[in-house]
C-alpha cells in the first residue's frame, strides 16, 4: 500500500524561484565565493527564503506546497549530487558544499560541467557526466531536510524531483548513452521514495518534461516500465509525474498504464482537453491542470481558463490547477513595479499573481463562476482593455515591412563577399578578438545608479561612459587584439539595452529572473509593435572608433535573441513580432556603417534556444528566425563583414540555419565541449569564417597558453587557418578586470605562435 492522503489536492504550482524577492540568494552566495560569510551564514539566508516564501504559499490558498526545488546553483547538478553522479575531478575536495560549487564553476586546474540551455527557455542546466566510473549512490540528506522544515511549519509539502528518464536523457555520456545507465539508477529513486514516505510525505513530485520531446518507440517503453516499477512499489508516497513545455504525446498513455496517482500536463503549450479524454487510464488520477502560464507575464484569460477546467472529465473530484511549469521563469510580484505603465500593468501577472489565480480558478472550478465574479469581471476589462490599445498596431512599420520583398534579406556570395572584406580589413590569419563585453566595473554601475537618481545627468554620464571605452580600447591595443570592441559598458544587459530604446518595449524595475546560478535578468516586455525611435549604439560604437586605427566591431542583439529573452505578447504570431525587431537592428547596422565601422555582429545565442521541441515544428520556426536575421543583417555592403555569436547551446539540430544566417564570421561556445561543434559544422559543409571559443569564460580560471594552443590545434583539424577567429566563448561582463587580462594575453600569446 502507498501513504497516499485521502483526497488529492486542489491548487498548487509545480516549481517555485530561489533567487529571493531581493536578490538575497544572489547576494549571500557571492559574499560565500569572496569568502565574506561563511556557509553557515548561507544556509540561514536559503533557510529564511524558503520559509518565507512557502508559508506565503499557503496563507495565498494553496494546498499542496512543493519542496525541494530550491538550489544553490542549479536543479540538475543537485540531482548529480542526488544519485552520487559527480565527475571524479571534484572527488578529491572533503567539504560538500565546496565540491558541488567546483563541480559548477570550476577552479585554476578543475573544469566545470558544461552548461546550456533548459529545454526552450532561457534558463541554463549544467550537464552531468556519465561515465563508466560512475557510481551511483543515493544521498538524500539535502531534499529530507527541507520536507523535515516544512512539514515543521505545518505546511502540506510535495518533494519535487527530476526524474530518472529526463535526467539521463540530458546528461552527457563520457561513454556510451547514459539512459543505459537506467537499471542502476531505479533502485535509487524506489529508495528514495520509501524514505519520503518514511519521513512524512503524501505526495512526491518526479518532473519528466523530456517527454515533451521526441521520444522512440523503445523510449516510450522505458516510460512504462519506469513508471510501473516505480508505481508498483509499496509504502511510497503517492506520485505525480509532471511534464510541462509540451503534449507528452505517446507518453501520456504509457504513464496512464501505469499506477502512478496523478499526472501533471501543460495546457498552455499544446496540450488540450481532447487528450485527457482520449486517453484511456487517466480518467481515475488525479490531472493537474497547467493552465495558468508559468512563463510569460501575461493575466489568464480566467473565463477560457475555467471552460477548459469545466470541460475535463471528473473536474470536480480529479482535477486540480497548476502554473504550466515552475515559476522560476517569470518574476516574484508585480505590486514592486510602480513606474509601469498604468494600462499595461493591468494585463500582466507575475508569480504572485499567477498564485493568486490558481486559487481562483480553483475556487471557480468547485464553487462556480459566481464565486469568482469580481474577478473574472476585472480579468474581462484588463483583456478588452489590451485587445483595444492602440500601440498594439503601428501603421508606419507594418506600411514600410509590406514595401521589403525577398531581395531585401539577399547580399552578394559569400566568396565574392569575403574578397571584398580581405582587402578592407587586412587581418592576419588567426585575427584574435572578443564577443563583445568587458567587465562591469562597480564604477559603471555606480555611474548608472547615479544616472538613474539623478545625482549626476546626462553629460557625466556620457563623460564616464566614455572615460570606461577608452580604458578598454587601450588595453586592447596593449593585448595585441587584431579586432577591438568598445567593451559595453552603457549597456545594463544586451537585450534590456535596445528594448529601453524601442518603441512597443516595456521595462521593469524588479523583475528578475534566474539565468544561471547567481546570474539574474529583467526580460522586456514586448506590448506592442516595435520601432526604432533614433540610433541607439553608434554615439558608443563610433567614439571607440575614433580612438583607434584597427577596426571596432559595432555589437548589436539580434532579433530572435530579443525575443528569446523577453516576455513576448502572445496575440501575434512570433515571426510577426521578429520581423519588426530585424527592422529595426536592420536601421542601426545601416547608421553604424555610415559612421564608419566596418565590422558589425549581431548576436543570436538563443537561435537553438527557440527551436521548438518537437521536429514537426522545427522547420516553420527556422525558416523564419533565419529570414529575421537576414533582414536585419543585409542593409550593408557587401563589404562590411557581419559577424554572429553564439552560445550556451547543443547546435546539432540547427546547423543548417547557422549556415543560412549567412554571416560572414560565426564565433560558438566550444571549449567546454572539446571542439565537438566543429565536426557538426564540417558536416554541414558550412565554409563561412568560424570563431569557435578557445576558452569557457563562465568560470574564474585563467586558461594557459599550452591550454590555448590545444585547443587552437584541435579546431584547425576540422578548419581551415584561414577561416579560423581565436576568441572567447563568450562576453566578459561578468568577470573580473584581472582574470580577463591575463587570459586574453595568454589567448594573443597561443595566436601568435600558432601563426
Amino acid at each position: 500500500m502507498t501513504s497516499a492522503p485521502q483526497k488529492p489536492f486542489t491548487a498548487t504550482v509545480l516549481g517555485l524561484p530561489r533567487v529571493g524577492p531581493r536578490r538575497e540568494l544572489k547576494r549571500a552566495t557571492e559574499a560565500y565565493w569572496a569568502g565574506a560569510i561563511d556557509a553557515a551564514r548561507l544556509h540561514a539566508v536559503a533557510r529564511e527564503l524558503r520559509r518565507d516564501q512557502l508559508t506565503g504559499l499557503h496563507a495565498a490558498g494553496l494546498d499542496s506546497i512543493p519542496i525541494g526545488t530550491f538550489s544553490y546553483y542549479d536543479q540538475m547538478l543537485d540531482t548529480a549530487v542526488l544519485l552520487g553522479a559527480l565527475p571524479p575531478r571534484v572527488a578529491g575536495i572533503a567539504d560538500p558544499l565546496d565540491r558541488y560549487f567546483v563541480a559548477a564553476r570550476g577552479t585554476d586546474t578543475v573544469e566545470p560541467l558544461e552548461l546550456t540551455k533548459w529545454f526552450d527557455t532561457n534558463y541554463h542546466y549544467l550537464i552531468p557526466e556519465i561515465g563508466p566510473d560512475t557510481a551511483f549512490a543515493l544521498h538524500p540528506e539535502k531534499l529530507l531536510a527541507e520536507l523535515r522544515e516544512a512539514l515543521e511549519l505545518g505546511l502540506p509539502a510535495r518533494p519535487v524531483v527530476i526524474g530518472p528518464i529526463t535526467f539521463l536523457k540530458l546528461a552527457k555520456g563520457t561513454s556510451g548513452s547514459p539512459l543505459a545507465r537506467l537499471a542502476e539508477v531505479l533502485p535509487l529513486y524506489r529508495e528514495l521514495l520509501r524514505q519520503l514516505a518514511h519521513a512524512g510525505a503524501q505526495w512526491v513530485q518526479i518532473d519528466e518534461p523530456v517527454l515533451v520531446t521526441d521520444l522512440s518507440a523503445e523510449e516510450i517503453d522505458l516510460v512504462r516500465v519506469t513508471y510501473g516499477e516505480l508505481s508498483g512499489a509499496t509504502d511510497r508516497p503517492a506520485i505525480l509525474l509532471a511534464t510541462y513545455f509540451g503534449h507528452p504525446g505517446a507518453a501520456l498513455a504509457a504513464l496512464a498504464s501505469t499506477a502512478i496517482e496523478g499526472v501533471a500536463l501543460d495546457f498552455t503549450s499544446g496540450t488540450d482537453v481532447s487528450a485527457v479524454t482520449a486517453t484511456p487510464g487517466l480518467a481515475s488520477k488525479l490531472v493537474v491542470a497547467g493552465i495558468v502560464d508559468g512563463r510569460n507575464v501575461w493575466r489568464t484569460d480566467l473565463d477560457r481558463a475555467l471552460a477548459t477546467l469545466t470541460a475535463l472529465p471528473g473536474s470536480a473530484a480529479h482535477v486540480a490547477v497548476s502554473s504550466s511549469c515552475s515559476l522560476l521563469h517569470v518574476p516574484y510580484t508585480l505590486t514592486a513595479e510602480t513606474r509601469l505603465d498604468e494600462r499595461l500593468r493591468s494585463w500582466l501577472a507575475f508569480g504572485t499573481e499567477k498564485v493568486t489565480e490558481v486559487r481562483l480558478l480553483a475556487t471557480g472550478l468547485r464553487e462556480g463562476p459566481q464565486a469568482i465574479h469580481a474577478e473574472l469581471t476585472t480579468a474581462r476589462a484588463a483583456l478588452a482593455s489590451r485587445r483595444s490599445d492602440p500601440r498594439l498596431n503601428n501603421p508606419r512599420v507594418r506600411a514600410r515591412l509590406a514595401e521589403l520583398g525577398p531581395d531585401a534579406a539577399r547580399r552578394a556570395p559569400a566568396e565574392q563577399r569575403r574578397e571584398l572584406q580581405r582587402a578592407r580589413l587586412r587581418l592576419p590569419v588567426l585575427p584574435t578578438t572578443t564577443i563583445g563585453s568587458y567587465p562591469q566595473t562597480s564604477a559603471i554601475r555606480l555611474a548608472r545608479a547615479a544616472l538613474r537618481t539623478g545625482k549626476i545627468d546626462q553629460a557625466e554620464y556620457v563623460r564616464r561612459m566614455r572615460a570606461e571605452i577608452a580604458d578598454v580600447v587601450a588595453l586592447q591595443e596593449d593585448l595585441g587584439l587584431d579586432v577591438l570592441v568598445h567593451g559595453e559598458p552603457e549597456r545594463n544587459d544586451m537585450v534590456q539595452y535596445f528594448a529601453e530604446q524601442l518603441d512597443g518595449f516595456a521595462t521593469t524595475e524588479h523583475g528578475w529572473v534566474q539565468s544561471y546560478a547567481t546570474l539574474c535578468v529583467r526580460p522586456p516586455i514586448l506590448f506592442a509593435d516595435v520601432a526604432r525611435r533614433g540610433p541607439m549604439t553608434v554615439e558608443w560604437i563610433g567614439y571607440a572608433q575614433s580612438l583607434t586605427d584597427k577596426p571596432v566591431k559595432g555589437i548589436l542583439t539580434g532579433p530572435v535573441t530579443i525575443l528569446a529573452w523577453s516576455f513576448v505578447r502572445d496575440d501575434q504570431p512570433l515571426g510577426d513580432s521578429a520581423r519588426q525587431v530585424a527592422l529595426a537592428i536592420r536601421e542601426e547596422t545601416v547608421d553604424l556603417q555610415s559612421a564608419g565601422i566596418r565590422i558589425i555582429q549581431v548576436d543570436e545565442p538563443a537561435l537553438r534556444e527557440l527551436l521548438p521541441l518537437r521536429t514537426v515544428d522545427q522547420p516553420a520556426y527556422l525558416e523564419w528566425s533565419v529570414a529575421a536575421f537576414r533582414l536585419a543583417t543585409s542593409g550593408v555592403s557587401d563589404a562590411t563583414q557581419i559577424h554572429t555569436h553564439m552560445c550556451y547551446s547543443e547546435f546539432g539540430k540547427v546547423i543548417g540555419a547557422i549556415a543560412g544566417l549567412d554571416a560572414d564570421v560565426t564565433s560558438i561556445v566550444a571549449a567546454r565541449s572539446h571542439m565537438e561543434v566543429l565536426d557538426d559544422l564540417n558536416a554541414a559543409g558550412f565554409d563561412r569564417g568560424i570563431g569557435p571559443g578557445v576558452y569557457a569564460v563562465h568560470s574564474p580560471r585563467v586558461p594557459s597558453v599550452d591550454e590555448i594552443i590545444t585547443s587552437l590545434r584541435a579546431a584547425l583539424k576540422a578548419v581551415p587557418a584561414e577561416r579560423l577567429w581565436v576568441n572567447p566563448d563568450c562576453g566578459l561582463k561578468a568577470r573580473g578586470r584581472t582574470e580577463v587580462e591575463a587570459s586574453l594575453r595568454n589567448m594573443v600569446a597561443a595566436a601568435a605562435a600558432m601563426r
